[in-house]
Formats: C-alpha cells, structure tokens, sequence
C-alpha cells in the first residue's frame, strides 16, 4: 500500500467513527394517502433536505425511517418518525436516548395551521402550541428545550370546518408551488441551527 492509499484509509476510518450528535426530525403520517396532506409538511421538508444533502431516508430503525449525513459539520440523523402523527415522540425519544442527544441538538420541522402557506417560523424552544406531533416529542424527551421550524400550512377556510379535516387536506397545486420554493430556506434554517446558529436563523428567516 502506498502513502497516498494510507492516508485515503486514514480519513476513511475517521469519518466512520464520528458519533451521532445531532438530530432533524420531520413530522408526518405514514402512507400514500397522506403523503401530499397538509400535515405531512415535516415530511416534504425532509424528502427536499435529503435530495439536497444527496442522503436517502430509507432505513428503518427507532420506529422511523431515518438516514445519516454531515450537516454544518455535526454528523446528524435525519427523521421521519412512523409512528403517526399523535406519537411522534416514541420515535424521537428512542433515538435521543441511544446516541444520548440533548434536545437542543433537535430540530424539529412540522406544520403550522396559524402561518400563511410557505411562511416559516423558527423558534428556540416553547410549548406544543396544540400542535400533538410536538405535545409527543416534549412529553418523551422531558423538555420543550429543541428548535422547532414552523412551516405554515393555513388556516382553516371555515371556523367549523373540522381541523382534522384541514390538515388531513391535500395542498392544491398553487400551494404545493409556494411551499417548494420554501423548503430551500427550510433547509438552509436546519443547517444554521445544526450548527448552533439558532439566533442567526431566526433573525435570517423569521419575517
């Protein structure tokens, strides 16, 4: 083996042993009939952040389906719990406790029915404010203490339409085009805030 070949083994073997530091999470529902649905815009976030990242999230493991990547330089587990929506904190808090990952090194991305489509909110830490994916994930961590990024869905287009119904609701293909060209700033949000940048995305990104 020659220097050149060494040293190529040596950085391999580095980059191998990086531990898990980090976590983005993107909420959702699994299966076909909800993959377009307001509610599974953590999903869409994720599938654009993974194209970007060029990493694929198929690998089943702490009920979810997750995928490993460099991001802002911390070696990050990419997310999409399969829990359902309503215990999306199973799979969150399994996979914090294994690589011991505090919760201000997980992002979460999920839905925002109070935010117009395509506008995004970034939040150090706070309450579920009713959204239940966010209520599962503070009760199995213990902590409302994560980074959250709020992807606006809209709100419901009556005051008795029922909201399970809205957010269950497929975005229409005008919506569907705004939201696309959101997930970029979504993406460059979660690498800011992986990188502990949280101030900086909020100020870059909250309007």
């Amino acid at each position: 083996m020659d220097i050149f070949s060494l040293f190529k083994q040596i950085e391999t073997e580095k980059k191998e042993v990086l531990p898990v530091t980090h976590m983005i999470v993107g909420l959702g529902n699994p299966g076909d009939k909800y993959a377009f649905s307001r509610h599974n815009t953590g999903f869409l976030a994720m599938g654009f952040f993974s194209q970007k990242e060029n990493v694929r999230i198929d690998r089943a493991k702490f009920k979810a389906l997750v995928g490993e990547c460099m991001v802002g330089g911390k070696r990050t587990l990419l997310m999409l719990p399969q829990t359902f929506m309503n215990n999306s904190g199973e799979a969150v808090g399994e996979a914090a406790a294994f690589y011991k990952i505090p919760p201000e090194n997980i992002t979460v991305i999920f839905d925002d029915i109070s935010l117009d489509v395509g506008k995004m909110r970034i939040k150090r830490k706070g309450s579920d404010g009713g959204h239940n994916g966010i209520k599962s994930i503070i009760a199995h961590l213990n902590s409302d203490g994560f980074p959250r990024i709020k992807v606006g869905v809209g709100a419901k287009p009556h005051p008795e339409m029922d909201l399970a119904d809205w957010v269950l609701s497929s975005f229409s293909k005008e919506e569907q085009k705004i939201l696309f060209e959101e997930f970029s700033k979504v993406h460059d949000a979660a690498v800011l805030i992986n990188e502990g940048k949280v101030a900086d995305a909020m100020n870059s990104f909250n309007g």
